[in-house]
């Protein structure tokens, strides 16, 4: 049985090992092949932690990922849209996800997904150039960001300052080998909490192995 979790309009069941849920806003539409479950009505698509670091966030422990209905997200990385495409369930049709890639291959399969979603737009552009995201966002509720590039934590608080409501919430998963491949990956998170608290309350943290 499908039941609400405790984080947002997320959903869980736990008939043989916790899995994670949330309700398609296009019915019949799969994103990435994942299964999708009709109960009472109400059809769900599967969160797989293992393709979606959010997910694997949830799973982890995290009690709040700060994104509700209604949102305005700005999600920096968003790759092909897996994690995307939950986040456009969460926030729902009164909702919106900036969604900011700088690769064109990923950005052909987004702008396929947001045929049918259409709380997405979907944006070719580096998010470090947050000159050439100005014109194209507003003020958001949260920013997301999951980016291999070496100064991400750098674009990640320029994005922040910028786009991100006062009161808000920035969410930023930290690839330690794109920083550095020859420092401890330990190291080289504590380096990023301490210049992050330099500006931001830290209010949640999480290690995802043995999801990512």
């Amino acid at each position: 049985m499908i039941k609400p979790s405790k984080i947002f309009e997320v959903y869980e069941s736990s008939e043989r090992r916790r899995q994670l849920y949330t309700i398609n806003v296009v019915a019949g539409q799969q994103v990435y092949g994942e299964r999708l479950v009709n109960e009472n009505g109400i059809e769900y698509r599967e969160w797989d932690a293992f393709k979606s670091k959010l997910a694997a966030t949830i799973l982890k422990g995290s009690p709040n990922i700060g994104i509700r209905k209604g949102d305005a997200v700005l999600y920096l990385g968003s790759a092909s849209g897996t994690t995307v495409s939950h986040v456009s369930d969460i926030v729902g049709n009164d909702g919106f996800v900036f969604a900011v890639d700088i690769a064109p291959r990923v950005m052909r399969d987004l702008i396929f997904l947001c045929y049918g979603r259409k709380n997405i737009a979907p944006i070719l552009a580096d998010a470090n150039k947050i000159n050439k995201l100005i014109e194209r966002v507003c003020a958001v509720d949260v920013v997301y960001q999951d980016v291999a590039q070496k100064s991400q934590v750098d674009i990640f608080l320029k994005n922040v300052n910028l786009f991100l409501k006062q009161d808000g919430y920035a969410l930023l998963a930290v690839k330690a080998r794109s920083i550095d491949v020859t420092k401890n990956p330990k190291l080289i998170f504590k380096e990023v909490k301490e210049k992050l608290e330099k500006t931001l309350t830290i209010i949640d943290y999480r290690e995802l192995e043995p999801f990512q």
